[in-house]
């Protein structure tokens, strides 16, 4: 399954570059995900795939760890019940009664299983030709033991919100217990902290967790969303 992945993904890559090169087109793809979900792995797999694939192409993904599958006995340690929160935030916006995963949700556009690839890369394609809206520059980042400190300025339209994702590129996991048990996760880009702000301009700090180590490779992804929460721009910056 995963090299049949990688065939689509290279066979896509050959029309994305172009209208990408000029910057003006980003694609944000969130995924909410657990390590207690056995319907996840795929889905995680997937968006690994996505990453090495277009990391240098303005598309940016991340892995939003939802907490309410730690109660069926396998607490995942990059769960947090904001991410839930801010999941059913889109189910809001999408009308749905309920939440579930994975799901990936595109530009906060659109959404379906984070594990169809063929809808995942109709959606690479689909927004790749798009302009933005707002541009986001990050400048004077600082680097302490336990937080990041950042400058920020947003151009353009009106926007509702600026979120900053406090992301590590990738960890492995052994599950002890729970529908994944004895089976190894890689996870990637996972938010490790999120920061949401409304001003135009600012500083953000950024608290990092004590179990991050030195050999951990961190980035920021920032990205503008609406009042519907629609994303209207996005950057990243490594740490």
């Amino acid at each position: 399954m995963i090299r049949n992945l990688f065939i689509l993904l290279t066979i896509t890559i050959s029309g994305l570059v172009t209208a990408q090169d000029d910057g003006d087109a980003i694609v944000v793809m969130e995924l909410f995900t657990s390590q207690g979900c056995s319907s996840c792995p795929p889905a995680d797999e997937l968006l690994d795939a996505i990453k090495e694939k277009y990391e240098d192409n303005n598309v940016f993904v991340l892995s939003y760890h939802v907490d309410y599958w730690n109660r069926l006995g396998w607490r995942d340690p990059f769960s947090d019940a904001a991410f839930s929160d801010y999941q059913r935030d889109y189910a809001q916006q999408f009308n749905s009664r309920s939440i579930y995963t994975p799901q990936l949700v595109v530009n906060g556009s659109e959404h379906f299983t984070g594990s169809n690839s063929t809808k995942a890369l109709a959606a690479i394609r689909k927004y790749s030709t798009s302009k933005i809206i707002n541009t986001i520059k990050l400048t004077d980042l600082k680097k302490e033991d336990d937080q990041i400190v950042i400058e920020y300025n947003v151009e353009g339209s009106t926007f509702d919100q600026v979120t900053f994702a406090l992301v590590v590129s990738e960890r492995t996991t052994k599950i002890g217990r729970g529908e994944n048990r004895n089976r190894t996760l890689k996870n990637t880009n996972i938010v490790i902290n999120r920061l949401v702000k409304e001003d135009v301009s600012g500083l953000v700090t950024l608290s990092i967790p004590d179990w991050i180590s030195n050999n951990d490779e961190l980035l920021i992804i920032a990205y503008t969303q609406n009042d519907e929460l629609k994303t209207t721009g996005a950057t990243k910056i490594n740490i």
